[in-house]
């Protein structure tokens, strides 16, 4: 592979990132529109002369409803997403139980770092460590001020210094092509569908425990359609809130899975061993760390995703929904240069 036209590569990379990130808040609104548009149209209708009751979508009364709510839910919504985005570099560490590193406590990650940073004119990170003897590594934050870099113990116990210092150009990488701060951007959207999914899901649930049994000890056929309107309603904001929810995901795997390519390419300019980084991933994928996180929000920043090795058919599966791309294939491109 060439590093001819590398700059244009990032430029287009981050220009298509935004545009699908732009997808989340349409995403989000959508879902709106459609929830009030099914309590519109469950909750109104009109008896013809037969005395049949039918029901009718009035848009005019949805879109001002949906213009009513609209900056309730942008409210909400970017109250819910300042606090996560500001907070996410803290809340990360606390995850992982990350310790800072500094050049007193391993001298040889914090010169690696420091001469990478200088060779590319980059404010240096901080650098913290997880006690896990498997191997991982990761980049976060949004600003100067967040910015780090995370290893593992395992990864310094089992890397020679070439394979080591590829590894962590990978990770300056994420950091100078502010692919960090566009991933968290992703996550906090995606959780925040999720939470809305989840909400949604725990009301259907209690209807059908609650409303179930009071629907059969009524006779007012009244109250039974209009808990049959209910359940519908919450039905279709489950189906409407996984759908939207479906597509966040694979909207956040799309950026994940080009800047992990584009992270690989720069790391390995930047250490100027490509085959060296390749070595390493080879090393991490058979044995990567920080599975016990159990956060996949989290683990979409790990240079190796700890469950994403199954082979076979289930294998290529959870490729389509992977966050990262094949470390196999990471390999073979690397080992062109």
């Amino acid at each position: 592979m060439k590093y001819v036209g590398m700059q244009t590569q990032i430029s287009r990379n981050n220009t298509l990132s935004l545009l699908l990130l732009l997808l989340f808040p349409i995403i989000i609104l959508g879902m709106v529109w459609v929830f009030l548009a099914v309590v519109n149209y469950f909750g109104n209708g009109y008896y013809d002369v037969n005395g049949e009751f039918h029901r009718q979508l009035d848009l005019h009364a949805v879109l001002t409803t949906f213009v009513e709510v609209l900056p309730w839910v942008v409210g909400i919504v970017g109250v819910w997403f300042l606090i996560a985005y500001f907070f996410n570099a803290s809340m990360i560490q606390h995850v992982v139980q990350a310790k800072p590193l500094t050049r007193k406590d391993n001298a040889r990650v914090y010169n690696i770092v420091e001469n990478l940073c200088m060779a590319c004119n980059m404010d240096m990170p901080a650098i913290y460590v997880v006690d896990d003897n498997q191997l991982n590594a990761f980049a976060s934050g949004i600003n100067k001020r967040t910015y780090a870099v995370t290893v593992t113990t395992g990864l310094l116990k089992k890397l020679d210094d070439d394979e080591l210092a590829g590894v962590l150009a990978h990770e300056l990488t994420h950091i100078r092509n502010r692919d960090t701060r566009l991933l968290i951007t992703s996550i906090v959207f995606v959780g925040i569908v999720s939470t809305v999914m989840m909400v949604a899901a725990r009301l259907l649930y209690g209807f059908m425990i609650s409303g179930g049994s009071h629907s059969r000890s009524s006779s007012n056929k009244d109250n039974r359609n209009g808990m049959a309107a209910t359940f519908i309603v919450l039905v279709v904001v489950v189906i409407c809130a996984a759908i939207a929810y479906f597509f966040t995901l694979l909207t956040r795997f799309a950026i994940s899975r080009k800047r992990e390519y584009m992270a690989d390419a720069g790391g390995a300019e930047l250490c100027g061993n490509p085959l060296a980084l390749a070595s390493a991933l080879r090393k991490i994928s058979r044995n990567p760390g920080l599975d016990s996180v159990n956060r996949e929000d989290v683990a979409q920043l790990f240079i190796v995703h700890p469950d994403e090795m199954d082979l076979g058919l289930l294998g290529f599966v959870k490729g389509l929904f992977s966050t990262h791309p094949d470390p196999e294939k990471r390999i073979a491109i690397l080992e062109q240069f």
